[in-house]
């Protein structure tokens, strides 16, 4: 009777438990939500800032400034170092985004957008080092993550040629920014964004306005860029605690669909995590297990190419200075990579040639190691070190 009695009084609490534990956790998931929308309002106002220090700084100087990158090769291999360095693309471009807004010109800032595309690919390259011990499973996984570099590399043969003949993503992005621009204001006259955080922008300004033009612009584009380093971070470590295990069932449940499904579930995912290191990352340790084939994981990896955008796009909404320049590079590149896509996969002799070279890298890694640090030093370093040094000679 007395355990009838305990059962009985022990149920409502067992229910009560039950019931808290969800409460629970998602009001800690609604409270990391809005940590994460905070850290997005920071970063927007991180990218004013830089416009603003950008335009103090440089006053009518800043065409002169930029004449040393006039060289698109010089602006890409900035960009890839960058990218290389930082490991993310998302920060260096939406630092490029800051810097147009203040004066930097489009076109010096075009081939950085590229190189931050190669750059970026950098971070799962290193995560399929994990697997170097098992040689089978290394030369998979180094061949998966390596398939992102080769594509990128491609597009940049591809893209950076017409760019420097005609200026095609130029004038594409040219285009797409008129459409949300009216005079000298983004979104039609509603950028809502903008006005957001003028307050955060202009109390930053405030507190360097007692120092010269020059020091205090510096000030503000180191705040800005500091400010970007930490809400990036720190946006990606709580998404990732969010939505990594949903988008390893999102990425399982599309990889087996097609290319096409995996170019759209590439995309959404990336978007929702705001990293395409994140999401390319996430594919290595599956295709060193040999769960999937790299045929099956590439289209995956182009949709991260498109959706690591999102946050260029985003940052270019709260320019205060050259809206119209700052949604032009936004846009400039999203085409990029949409072409890329486009381009690249849509021509059959094309579509799996970054396969075919990154499995090929992979298996002569996977026999020799030094194979594997060579490429990693050579494309993300020392080669264009060599190349920026001689470029600025010649």
């Amino acid at each position: 009777m007395s355990n009838l009695q305990t059962a009985t009084v022990d149920a409502p609490l067992a229910e009560e438990s039950a019931v808290s534990i969800p409460r629970e956790a998602g009001k800690g998931n609604f409270i990391q939500w809005m940590a994460v929308s905070i850290l997005i309002y920071l970063l927007v106002c991180a990218v004013g800032m830089i416009g603003s220090g950008f335009k103090l700084a440089t006053g009518d100087q800043a065409k002169e400034m930029f004449e040393f990158a006039t060289n698109p090769f010089a602006g890409l291999v900035v960009g890839t170092i960058a990218t290389a360095l930082i490991q993310s693309s998302s920060t260096v471009t939406s630092i490029i985004v800051g810097l147009v807004a203040g004066g930097l010109p489009v076109s010096v800032a075009v081939p950085m957008v590229m190189g931050a595309n190669i750059g970026t690919s950098i971070t799962n390259t290193i995560v399929s080092l994990g697997h170097v011990r098992e040689k089978k499973e290394f030369a998979r996984a180094f061949s998966a993550a390596t398939v992102h570099d080769f594509f990128n590399l491609l597009s940049v043969v591809i893209f950076l040629p017409l760019e420097m003949a005609f200026g095609l993503l130029e004038r594409i992005g040219s285009f797409l920014a008129g459409l949300f621009v009216v005079g000298d204001t983004s979104m039609g006259g509603l950028n809502f964004v903008k006005a957001a955080t003028a307050p955060v922008v202009k109390t930053a300004k405030g507190m360097v306005e007692g120092l010269s033009s020059g020091l205090g612009g510096t000030l503000l584009i180191i705040g800005g860029i500091v400010l970007i380093f930490l809400t990036i971070h720190y946006v990606g470590k709580l998404l990732k605690q969010l939505m990594v295990g949903r988008a390893k069932e999102i990425m399982h449940a599309a990889i087996g669909r097609g290319p096409i499904s995996g170019i759209m579930s590439g995309t959404f995912v990336t978007v929702l995590v705001q990293s395409s290191s994140t999401t390319t990352s996430l594919m290595v340790p599956l295709a060193g297990s040999g769960a999937f084939g790299l045929k099956q994981i590439y289209p995956f990896t182009l949709g991260a190419n498109i959706g690591t955008c999102i946050t260029a796009l985003l940052a270019a909404t709260a320019v205060d200075g050259n809206a119209a320049a700052a949604l032009q590079i936004a846009f400039i590149h999203l085409t990029y990579n949409v072409l890329g896509v486009l381009v690249i996969y849509g021509i059959p002799f094309l579509r799996f040639l970054p396969v075919r070279l990154a499995e090929w890298l992979g298996d002569t890694a996977s026999e020799n190691k030094f194979v594997a640090l060579a490429y990693v030093l050579g494309v993300f370093f020392i080669i264009p070190g060599v190349c920026l040094g001689v470029s600025s000679i010649l």
